[in-house]
Formats: C-alpha cells, sequence, structure tokens
C-alpha cells in the first residue's frame, strides 16, 4: 500500500506581502507534489489576484475543508468568503485581519488532526492584532492555541547552523530583567529535547553566549555571566547537558565558532537574529520547537518593498516546507521505538544478602497458569 504523503497547511500570511509569491513559486516545480500535499489556508480570490499580478503559472484547486484536499495538487482551502481589498506593498488592516483569519482556522483544523505539519508565511505583527491575537508573533500565538501547556522555542536555522532564543520578542530595555537562571535552563532544555528527537543529533553540543559585551569583562560590564548564565551552564551540565559557555556574541560568530557546535542559544533576538540573517538569508527557517506541532516558516517578513515585482526568492519557502517535513519524520523514527518498550528488569535480592538475580516480570496469565496447575497437584488435606 502507497504511503499517505505528509500533509502541509500553509497559511497565506499578510495578503499585501510576498506570502503568496514565495508560496507559488515554491511549487513551480512539480517534484514538490511528490513529496507532499500542500494545503494552502486563504482566499480563492486574493490567491487569483496575486497570480494574475505576478504572471505565474501555478495552478490550485480550491476546497472547503482540509478533508477534502487531495495529493498530486495544490489545494487551495477557502477560510472565508468576504472581498478583502489588496493593496500589495501596503501595510493594512484588512490585509492583517485575513492573515489571522487563515491562521485561526488552521488552529482549529491541527487539533482536529486534518494535516500533519505547519509552514505560516509572514505576517505583519501590528495590523493582526485583534481581540483575539494579542500577542508579538506567530510563535506566541500557536504556543498559547496548541501547546498543550508546552513551552516554545524560537530556533533560526539552515543546514550549518540552528540558534536558538532565550527571550524573543521584548524590548530591549526589558532583556536583562527577563535573564534568569530558570529561563536558561528551560530553554537550553526544549533545544537539547529539539536536537535529539527532532534534528536527531545523539550527544548535541550546545554553545551559550553572553548577555553583556566581552561576556562582561569579570564583572567590569556587568554580572550577569557570573551570577546567572554561568550557574545555568553549571546546572544544565548536572542534568547531562552538555551546554558551554558563556561566550560573547560578537568573536563567536565572527571566529565562526559555532561550526564547533550543534546549536547556540543566544539571550535575545537581534544577538541571534542578526549575525544568523547574515550567513544564511537566502535560505533561513523558522522553527518552532516545543510544541506538540511541527510549524516553520521563512526567516523574512512581509517584504513590502518588493512585493509584487515578482523578485521574491521563495528559497526560504521552500526550506521552510523541507524542514518541517524532515522533523515531522524524525519524530516519528525517535518515537516509535519508544511506543511499546520491552518489559523493565527488575533486581530481586534474596534474604541471606548472598546472591542477587535480575528476572523478567512474567505475564499475569503464566501466574494464573502456574496456580492451576499447583493446585491439581497439591495434595489432599
Amino acid at each position: 500500500m502507497e504511503e499517505r504523503k505528509i500533509r502541509v497547511a500553509i497559511t497565506q500570511g499578510d495578503t499585501n506581502g510576498i506570502g503568496y509569491e514565495v508560496i507559488f513559486k515554491a511549487f513551480e516545480d512539480p517534484a514538490m507534489l511528490e513529496l507532499c500535499t500542500p494545503i494552502i489556508y486563504g482566499s480563492p480570490k486574493i490567491a487569483a489576484y496575486h497570480r494574475k499580478a505576478l504572471n505565474l503559472d501555478t495552478n490550485f484547486s480550491i476546497i472547503n475543508q482540509a478533508e477534502d484536499a487531495r495529493d498530486g495538487r495544490i489545494n487551495l482551502l477557502t477560510c472565508f468568503d468576504e472581498d478583502v481589498k489588496v493593496e500589495i506593498g501596503q501595510p493594512s488592516t484588512e490585509a492583517g485581519q485575513a492573515a489571522f483569519r487563515a491562521l485561526d482556522r488552521a488552529m482549529t483544523d491541527f487539533r482536529s488532526r486534518l494535516y500533519d505539519v505547519l509552514v505560516t508565511a509572514p505576517i505583519n505583527k501590528a495590523t493582526i492584532q485583534n481581540r483575539d491575537f494579542q500577542f508579538p508573533g506567530h510563535t506566541e500565538y500557536i504556543e498559547t492555541s496548541l501547546g498543550e501547556g508546552q513551552k516554545a522555542l524560537m530556533i533560526l536555522m539552515n543546514e550549518d547552523l540552528r540558534v536558538a532564543l532565550v527571550t524573543t520578542h521584548l524590548p530591549v530595555k526589558d532583556i536583562a530583567g527577563a535573564i534568569t537562571k530558570e529561563a536558561i535552563v528551560e530553554k537550553a532544555t526544549i533545544f537539547h529535547k529539539a536536537l535529539r528527537r527532532d534534528f536527531r543529533i545523539s550527544c548535541p553540543r550546545i554553545a551559550v553566549l553572553s548577555l553583556n559585551p566581552h561576556a562582561g569583562d569579570d564583572g567590569l560590564l556587568g554580572t550577569e555571566e557570573k551570577d546567572i548564565i554561568a550557574p545555568a551552564i553549571e546546572e544544565l551540565a548536572a542534568k547531562g547537558i552538555q551546554a558551554f559557555g558563556p561566550y560573547a556574541a560578537d568573536g563567536f560568530f565572527g571566529s565562526s565558532s559555532y561550526d564547533h557546535f550543534d546549536g547556540v542559544l543566544a539571550m535575545y533576538h537581534d544577538q541571534g537574529l542578526a549575525p544568523f540573517k547574515t550567513i544564511a538569508l537566502e535560505d533561513g527557517v523558522n522553527y518552532t520547537a516545543g510544541l506538540p506541532i511541527v510549524r516553520t516558516s521563512p526567516d523574512h517578513g512581509t517584504a513590502y518593498d518588493i512585493a509584487g515585482r515578482g523578485v521574491a526568492d521563495a528559497n526560504s519557502m521552500r526550506q521552510a516546507i523541507y524542514t518541517a517535513i524532515d522533523v515531522y519524520r524524525n519524530r516519528q523514527n525517535f518515537d516509535e521505538p519508544l511506543e511499546n518498550p520491552l518489559p523493565k528488569l527488575f533486581h530481586e535480592k534474596r534474604e541471606d544478602g548472598e546472591k542477587a538475580r535480575f528476572a523478567m516480570p512474567r505475564p499475569k496469565d503464566m501466574f494464573k497458569k502456574e496456580k492451576a496447575e499447583g493446585a491439581e497437584t497439591a495434595p489432599k488435606k
């Protein structure tokens, strides 16, 4: 029997940005449909508008529910029927709310397991705000909607570099107060698990960056390294997690020290993302680890400045799709041996303390059989 293709939900993002352009371009190669079954959450009218404006030939089939998606074609799921004015390259409340409707529908459908992985096209974090979306971005909203109590971790990655963040969308003035030993340990632990389960790295090495310039210069430029970050690294080591540092960010990236590690834990958004996007802008992927859902996105924004010109590079979107599929498969392969574990061995000690042996717990029916046989052969009183 042929294995069902992985269903990839793709939300349209801000309808005045480059979302539809990079989505359609990502599926220009027919081989993509051999790899997965895409379900675009959005609006057929808006999709057709962008396709015509960009003179693209990508065809799609309109569906009204995810259950109707079919392999071998691009499925476009209608999330709303109202007309939305498209003003390519311009931020607008209409475009932001259209992005929210598609995202909200995708959240509902995942709860019913109607698709396997989620890829989100870029949103405008200001225009998407409403009564139901009061979050700094996708990551926090998805954590609240689908996290089931688990905490999300933002990881920016490509084939050579993975950068995770202790704090994400915070004003700079609030960063130092949010850097605690507990926060570092929590995020590094999630990172370690993701590296093992999602990326199949058996014994990952994590570099932890400092907060202050020059790693604090022995307290001259700040004490967070001595008081918070170093103790967190010690606690991680005690838990069996290979974490090293703290490293000054400028020298660490400038000398390509990241080549010696499987992941880098940065203290705040720009500390990790500025060097990452310099190194990996064209193929970078934003991956949300730590949640039941596998969610990725391209590492760029709405790009209003080039929207509608047909020059947007779809490689980051394509890599986001590849990454989501890879992580989904890695999780399946990692979890499969744990689903039906062998019975645990227990240690049985003799009363005299001279000898001990390991024994395998026996099934209950075996005890029942022995009891029955013993009853038959036992002498009558």
